[in-house]
């Protein structure tokens, strides 16, 4: 342990130690093990990259977006060479299972080949004799220097969201990574540099909150992306724009799956455990309450039941593992704090998996509630673990009732046969993305990511057509000739 160096930062295209006075063990979630040291960096570290970033950015945003599309489309085929290692590196930082890690390294490689279509997306529009003789030209243009703040959860998804989209259109990127999984960032650097992207387009800077609070603050930054839980959103959003930045900041969620009497359980209910425990039920669209409609709640509690006693919990890296790890002891705590309160609050534990296997590893096992009442704050609030709630209700009137509630808007799914029960929830459930017998509705990457109510903050989502829209500016030009 006292043999590994702390990791350094990537500036202007060179590996430089944080100005830092210390740093943060990074322990393995699956045996507590101390895999890398991170330095804590400050705004000293910060203003040396932005300062690199603003020097970049004004002979990068220069380069035909063609060729910066040919860099991108060059990181592409570097990550789908190197995916296994990707993988692995998240399993052992984050404690996915291996299955789910490779699962998030291709959605991040299909973000990355989205951002490489920019010479279609980029492009604006004209229209002609707006007045006699005058013409008007609609023109995007990058926006500058951009910041990405990623979470823990998606150590190599989420920085693939944001990177490619925001330098293929021309802009400098600083990515802050999560202080908890910096080696899957390290290497997303790495890639970038023999990419071709010359020096200071993209940026690494390791850190926790003093890291962030000097990006937010700093004038050099034009833009921030987040993603991480609701408290820090608001933080992120309310500072970043008090410094006049452009920010969209990716918050948390309650995500409720409305499961209807004549849904085929057959189905329904592998996709609703993978939603809810894939994982340990640390993502931001993972099933947090089952709301269950009458006459359908015994049979669809049973089912569960019996499945959530047979997942076996235990190390990440090993292949029978169906739930891993979470990411930190005091995480751990959180979410056993969470289940005691559940129990006390009067919902009823009706299964929980094998006890995992005696060691130093982070683990909860699954566990099932029952006859939760909405008001509970087990059914309110955040718990990113794997817990999963069922609440009954008489109708699908009342389990919409129950789901709007809700201060949070990320994700939402009916499990049904009725058409029109399907389309009714479409319709009437407040949530941006909406899932019909789909466990986990996550939007392809060239549809934005649509979190609503406390979920998000901003006005423009990641991915899709929204994330060109924000890593860009409009330009609009008239002219007329004499």
């Amino acid at each position: 342990m006292t043999d590994i160096v702390p990791l350094e930062n990537f500036v202007n295209g060179a590996w430089v130690r944080s100005t830092g006075p210390d740093h943060l063990d990074v322990p393995d979630p699956s045996d507590g093990s101390v895999i890398a040291r991170v330095p804590r960096s400050g705004a000293a570290d910060v203003d040396l990259a932005v300062r690199a970033a603003r020097a970049a950015f004004r002979r990068w945003k220069e380069v035909p977006v063609a060729e910066r599309a040919r860099r991108v489309l060059a990181l592409r085929n570097l990550l789908e060479a190197h995916a296994d290692e990707l993988a692995r590196t998240v399993v052992r930082e984050n404690g996915k299972t291996l299955d789910e890690a490779r699962g998030s390294v291709r959605r991040g490689i299909e973000a990355t080949e989205f951002a490489a279509s920019a010479p279609t997306t980029l492009q604006g529009s004209f229209l002609e004799d707006v007045s006699p003789g005058v013409d008007s030209t609609l023109l995007r243009q990058p926006v500058g220097v951009v910041a990405g703040i990623t979470p823990f959860n998606f150590p190599v998804m989420i920085p693939l969201w944001m990177a490619p989209l925001a330098v293929v259109c021309g802009n400098a990127f600083l990515l802050k990574p999560s202080e908890r999984v910096p080696l899957s960032a390290r290497l997303l650097a790495t890639w970038f540099e023999e990419a071709g992207f010359p020096p200071g387009v993209f940026n690494l800077l390791h850190g926790d909150a003093a890291a962030v609070d000097a990006i937010l603050a700093h004038p050099g930054i034009d833009a921030v992306s987040f993603v991480g839980s609701a408290p820090t959103a608001r933080h992120i959003y309310t500072t970043a724009a008090a410094h006049g930045k452009r920010v969209q900041a990716l918050a948390g969620a309650k995500n409720h799956l409305i499961v209807m009497p004549d849904a085929d359980l057959d189905r329904s209910v592998p996709a609703i455990l993978s939603s809810a425990f894939g994982q340990a039920g640390e993502r931001c669209l993972a099933a947090s309450v089952i709301v269950a409609v009458e006459p359908g709640g015994d049979r669809l509690v049973e089912r569960l039941a019996t499945e959530v006693s047979r997942l076996p919990t235990g190390p990440a890296g090993r292949p029978d593992t169906v739930v891993g790890p979470v990411i930190r002891p005091d995480h751990r705590e959180r979410v056993l704090r969470w289940i005691r309160d559940g129990e006390t609050a009067g919902a009823k534990v009706v299964a929980r998996g094998p006890e995992p296997p005696a060691g130093p590893g982070f683990y909860v096992p699954p566990v099932l509630f029952d006859h939760v009442r909405p008001e509970m704050p087990i059914a309110q609030e955040e718990v990113f673990g794997p817990v999963l709630s069922v609440i009954r209700v008489g109708s699908l009137d009342e389990g919409l009732d129950v789901a709007n509630r809700s201060r949070f808007g990320n994700a939402a799914a009916i499990f049904t046969r009725d058409g029109r029960a399907a389309r009714e929830f479409v319709h009437r459930i407040e949530a941006g993305m909406v899932g019909v017998n789909i466990g986990v509705p996550a939007p392809a990457a060239y549809f934005p990511f649509v979190g609503w109510k406390g979920s998000f903050y901003g006005d423009l989502h990641a991915t899709g057509r929204d994330a060109i829209e924000f890593y860009t500016r409009k330009k609009v030009v008239t002219t007329r000739w004499f």
